[in-house]
């Protein structure tokens, strides 16, 4: 009894190893392997109608309520999900201030996050956003299938998805990415 009591931890480990690969394969995109996990599973679909969201006015949430599907009003936009606990937000927040002094149109959600909150980070490192919206119970990041905060959606002015950026927008060739994607003639 006790030699099979010791071969336990070895058929455990040997199980959760199984288990990891398969997860590994899913992640890498294997058919065989079942539903796969794709960051950026959105990109060339309509930004998805979300729950309609407060904007954000003098530090609280107004009654004026917006979808991101209309946000853009026809325009292209950059959907920039961030919060002001979020230490990689102030990192990419430069560069968001750079997308807003070449005339793109920012829209920001502020994800899971308290207004006043969010009010004095944009008074502390400026405002790059064309308006924001309260996701205070995280419900647009739930639509976009976000995993975490900053993530960035360039949508076209068909409300198509055409880019996105899971992370922190950090380099030139991030904030390139986004807007040559915007720039990009429809398919």
């Amino acid at each position: 009894m006790k030699r099979w009591l010791s071969l336990a931890p070895i058929v455990v480990l040997a199980a959760l190893g199984i288990f990891l690969m398969t997860q590994m394969d899913r992640m890498a995109g294997d058919p065989a392997a079942g539903p796969t996990y794709k960051p950026d599973a959105l990109v060339g679909q309509p930004i998805p109608e979300t729950t309609v969201l407060p904007i954000l006015a003098g530090g609280k949430a107004s009654d004026d309520l917006l979808d991101l599907k209309t946000a853009g009003v026809g325009k292209p936009m950059i959907v920039n999900l961030f919060a002001s606990w979020c230490a990689p937000c102030r990192l990419e927040h430069p560069h968001l201030m750079t997308l807003k002094e070449q005339g793109i149109a920012v829209v920001g959600v502020a994800y899971k996050d308290d207004p006043v909150a969010t009010d004095a980070f944009l008074e502390e490192l400026g405002d790059p956003y064309r308006l924001v919206l309260v996701d205070r119970e995280g419900r647009a990041g739930l639509d976009l299938g976000v995993s975490g905060v900053p993530e960035s959606f360039a949508v076209d002015a068909y409300g198509t998805i055409v880019a996105k950026s899971s992370g922190p927008i950090l380099t030139d060739a991030d904030l390139k990415k986004l807007t040559d994607a915007l720039n990009a003639p429809a398919r």
